[in-house]
């Protein structure tokens, strides 16, 4: 589709109602920022979308921590940010503070890994599954004091304390 005005292609394409008759505008951006005085942004760059969203969820939006760098590898939590990728096993210290809101929100609420073992093998299999099973019982716990659900919260509490027990 052309541009209304310059004949390059239309970008804008806007819909105004005007005395009950539907107008319809289709502009470049160069036409719609003059003419319409819109703000039209250029297509952004995946690595700079994917930059926003990591620091709006990690709540690092407006803040820089330019300073933060690994001793060991010496990535700077920018170059994280930029590529999202760590640079070695030691990143996961410098960076603590930072990526812990992020993993709390990959990973429903949960920081640390506790391991996954097969139904089959029996003996340490089935801790790691009473741990986890007792890591969401106190998850649901949490969640029903906040929603002052308490007859559940009591519920919840008695089966933790069976599962420790």
């Amino acid at each position: 589709m052309k541009c209304d005005n310059c004949n390059k292609t239309a970008t804008v394409h806007l819909t105004e109602i005007k005395a009950g008759k539907k107008i319809e505008k289709h502009l470049c951006e160069a036409c719609a920022a003059a003419a319409e005085g819109l703000p039209v942004k250029s297509h952004m760059p995946i690595n700079e979308l994917l930059t926003n969203f990591v620091m709006a969820h990690s709540g690092m939006a407006g803040k820089e921590p330019q300073t933060l760098q690994c001793d060991h590898c010496g990535m700077t939590w920018a170059d994280f940010r930029q590529n999202g990728l760590l640079g070695c096993p030691n990143d996961y210290a410098a960076f603590e503070r930072e990526l812990t809101p992020l993993l709390q929100r990959a990973h429903d609420g949960a920081t640390h890994h506790v391991g996954k073992q097969p139904a089959r093998r029996g003996g340490t299999g089935l801790a790691v599954r009473r741990h986890v099973d007792v890591a969401k019982l106190r998850k649901e716990l949490q969640k029903a004091v906040e929603g002052e659900d308490y007859e559940r919260a009591a519920k919840l509490r008695d089966q933790i304390k069976q599962a420790e027990g």
